[in-house]
């Protein structure tokens, strides 16, 4: 590589770092926020509601929520940078999270919807903050920079789940629904992740990104680059840019329906909301907890081949919980913490791939685009799975879900074939 391409990159590395430190923080924040969703999610629309089958709805409204907020977000970050973007996210997930709070406390189901709808943008929030990691790394080292903002977001991912009873208690004493504690946790976890953001983001990082130096597509690390002609590297872009977005939005939409009904199907066979709450403890953290030894793999062996992982990953998960005996928490918690290692490989494989198709002046917009539909992938996975449940059952859901998986592998084999 030429002294005129590196020198950029080289210059960027002092900022990268800041930018980085400032987003681990964040997102070590925001972590709480986003686990509140997961873990009472369904429960508490089961109790208000008196019915499993719309117990997927919470979960399908606040994934539309993140989508509408991917696009909202993908806008500001075009027009105003990361740090305003990602900000305003967050604090209109702290409004939601309040909202559901407002909600239980009155026992209004119309508020609680809507509610959960505007809590989606600070989900949204917390995903899209690993593009702005990328937005000043090498391409050699784009899986390692977004790797490394995921992982940031396993303390308080793993840690919210296991304080569903401590802020449960809470709620209790303030003669709020025991399940609306967690978003008592979420909205001061959202709240100051987005005032960390408008503070300290500094310098933004997509501006220096579109410097007229880089503002040229990053070689494919899986391919050819743009020096073996135009046509075939817009070629490779494309097929980059689509089959990144594929292997996210399925892992999303198989992710999201197995975890979804997760809780539900425990409670129903005897367990208690601490226990649910250690299940999704288990699964958040291996949804995000292996994520600098992911990014290194994906920068080392390449995208593609993380990307066939994660498929793998997700049918074996979604077989292992639909053949777990139901009375038993070993091979769920197994079958779990594989569900979200295989949503890990995907997710920062499939960045990796659509943020080396992009261009620095247009990545902002596109990847809000790109996160609207893993967000609609998983407003389709949270809403169809409490009618699976309820008509076939947890085990007929998962089995689904494994096998949907499975289409990951052609979707890579014919990337690589081409």
């Amino acid at each position: 590589m030429s002294a005129r391409t590196t020198a950029p990159a080289a210059a960027h590395v002092p900022a990268q770092r800041r930018i980085l430190a400032v987003l681990v923080f964040s997102q070590a924040l925001s972590g709480a926020g986003l686990a509140a969703g997961i873990t009472v999610g369904a429960l508490l629309a089961e109790e208000m509601l008196g019915s499993t089958g719309p117990a997927g709805v919470p979960s399908a409204l606040f994934t539309a929520g993140a989508a509408l907020g991917a696009v909202g977000i993908g806008r500001l970050c075009r027009r105003w940078g990361r740090r305003p973007g990602l900000a305003l996210g967050y604090g209109a997930g702290a409004l939601g999270s309040l909202g559901v709070v407002a909600a239980a406390a009155v026992g209004s189901v119309p508020l609680l919807f809507l509610s959960l709808l505007v809590y989606g943008a600070g989900t949204a929030t917390n995903l899209m903050a690993r593009y702005a990691g990328a937005d000043l790394a090498p391409p050699e080292r784009r899986g390692r920079a977004v790797s490394t903002v995921l992982f940031a977001t396993t303390l308080g991912a793993v840690i919210g789940p296991n304080l569903v009873t401590v802020t449960g208690n809470m709620a209790h004493a303030w003669g709020i629904p025991r399940l609306a504690g967690p978003f008592l946790l979420a909205v001061a976890a959202f709240g100051t992740a987005g005032v960390v953001l408008a503070v300290l983001l500094r310098p933004d990082p997509l501006w220096p990104a579109r410097a007229p130096a880089e503002d040229r597509p990053a070689p494919d690390p899986d391919g050819p680059t743009a020096a073996d002609g135009g046509a075939a590297a817009r070629s490779v872009r494309r097929r980059g840019l689509v089959t990144g977005t594929a292997v996210m939005v399925i892992g999303q939409l198989v992710m999201i329906a197995i975890m979804t009904m997760t809780p539900v199907h425990l409670l129903a066979h005897g367990h208690g909301t601490q226990t649910a709450g250690w299940v999704i403890a288990l699964h958040v953290g291996a949804m995000f907890l292996p994520s600098p030894l992911t990014g290194l793999l994906v920068d080392r062996i390449g995208r593609l081949r993380m990307a066939a992982a994660s498929g793998v990953t997700l049918s074996a998960a979604g077989v292992l919980a639909a053949v777990a005996p139901p009375h038993g928490l070993p091979a769920l918690a197994v079958a779990l913490v594989l569900l979200g290692l295989g949503w890990n490989f995907g997710l920062i494989s499939g960045t990796a791939l659509v943020t080396d198709a992009l261009p620095p002046a247009r990545r902002a917009s596109v990847q809000g685009l790109v996160d609207v539909g893993i967000a609609i992938a998983g407003a389709a996975g949270g809403m169809s799975s409490g009618l699976v449940v309820a008509l076939g059952g947890f085990p007929a859901l998962a089995l689904a879900g494994g096998l949907l998986a499975l289409a990951v592998i052609p979707v890579v084999a014919s990337a690589a074939r081409r």
